[in-house]
């Protein structure tokens, strides 16, 4: 505050003390622009009257008031300082829009994904997800937990495209398998359930949405029906769901057309790559025959980590992915939470601070019986 009241009093005083030839009246202009650099409307206001009755102060102290000379300077101070108030107060709506777009965006991700806790059962976990659009916060990535009377069952899926239009999907596959994740019998069931879960509201979205502008022509129906399919076609969710038992040292992976989850053993990084992936989730409604469980080792000593494609695909500013198998062999003695802090910051320089798509990253690794709770 002291710069632009500084400014006033000195430019005030050298064109009082000048000779009349001299004229620094406006240069106020310069207090009101440098005070809407940083406050906000009523104080750049307050500035901008400051510098216009100073300038009047010159005017009477040179004799020179009512001049044509001072008249205009006074005249562009008004005319410079009004628009600088004017873009203050359109800034600062704007600021507060961005404030409740970014409350709301909050709220959403807190009811949409709801934060993993740190344990269940056997099992730590930790998660993080990083929005490609920075006032939503989240998007079309998801993950999700759930209790079974033997174990835990983890989803992770990745609704095709990005951000705020992905939501819907996204809310739609978490809320089928928060509810049925602890009925089904088994994982192929539960695969066989979301999938159809999807593939209905899919198709009932886009009957709902043919009557609105329904063409009389029969051949233009026809063509807008057939266009209606594909566009359906192109909608679905690509998904990876674990059963993790709470005894035992076996997991059943299922994936659909997802990027494999990846297995951090004693130094060593390993792809779990399925024997018979499924397709996306959303693409047809498919049996419980079509979905195969695959059978993986997973120990005490292992981290799990289970990753969208917008880990792998954020680029560097040479265009390279994201080289994450090779950056994990730095981690493969970290928790959980740790592991995800040192990816999430690599992660973000290797892109230069922004991805271009949603990344959701989830770790796992088995509660040893003589960690006591405040252990890593």
């Amino acid at each position: 505050m002291l710069l632009p009241l500084v400014l006033i009093v000195v430019i005030t005083t050298v064109d009082i003390l000048s000779p009349p030839q001299i004229h620094l009246g406006p240069l106020l202009v310069v207090a009101p622009a440098i005070t809407a650099a940083f406050a906000g409307t009523r104080l750049t206001a307050l500035i901008s009257l400051l510098a216009v009755s100073a300038l009047v102060i010159i005017g009477i102290m040179r004799d020179g008031l009512t001049t044509s000379n001072h008249e205009t300077q006074l005249a562009g101070l008004v005319v410079v300082s009004g628009t600088v108030v004017t873009y203050t107060a359109l800034r600062d709506r704007h600021a507060r829009e961005l404030v409740q777009v970014r409350s709301v965006a909050e709220a959403a991700q807190q009811v949409l994904l709801r934060p993993l806790p740190p344990r269940i059962g056997s099992l730590r976990i930790a998660s993080v997800y990083l929005a490609a659009e920075a006032e939503a916060q989240v998007g079309g990535d998801l993950y999700a937990a759930a209790r079974t009377t033997s174990g835990t069952r983890l989803l992770v899926g990745d609704v095709r495209g990005k951000g705020l239009t992905s939501l819907g999907e996204a809310s739609l596959l978490l809320g089928a398998f928060r509810a049925a994740a602890h009925l089904q019998a088994s994982l192929p069931e539960l695969a066989a359930y979301l999938d159809g879960s999807v593939s209905w509201d899919l198709a009932a979205a886009a009957d709902d949405e043919l009557p609105a502008d329904a063409p009389s022509d029969p051949l233009e129906a026809a063509g807008r029906l057939l266009e209606d399919e594909h566009q359906s076609a192109e909608s679905f969710i690509t998904a990876v769901l674990l059963d993790i038992p709470d005894e035992g040292n076996k997991i059943q992976v299922i994936n659909c057309g997802h990027p494999p989850p990846v297995l951090l053993h004693r130094g060593l990084v390993l792809t779990l790559d399925a024997d018979r992936p499924a397709p996306p989730l959303g693409l047809g409604g498919l049996l419980e025959s079509a979905y195969h469980a695959d059978e993986f080792p997973f120990t005490g000593e292992d981290r799990l980590l289970i990753y969208t494609d917008g880990v792998i695909e954020a680029r560097d500013s040479n265009r390279a992915f994201y080289p994450l198998t090779e950056r994990l062999r730095a981690w493969t003695s970290e928790p959980p939470g740790p592991l995800l802090e040192h990816l999430q910051h690599d992660l973000l320089a290797h892109a230069g601070g922004r991805l271009g798509d949603d990344a959701a990253m989830v770790a796992v690794e088995r509660v040893h019986e003589d960690d006591s709770p405040g252990t890593r």
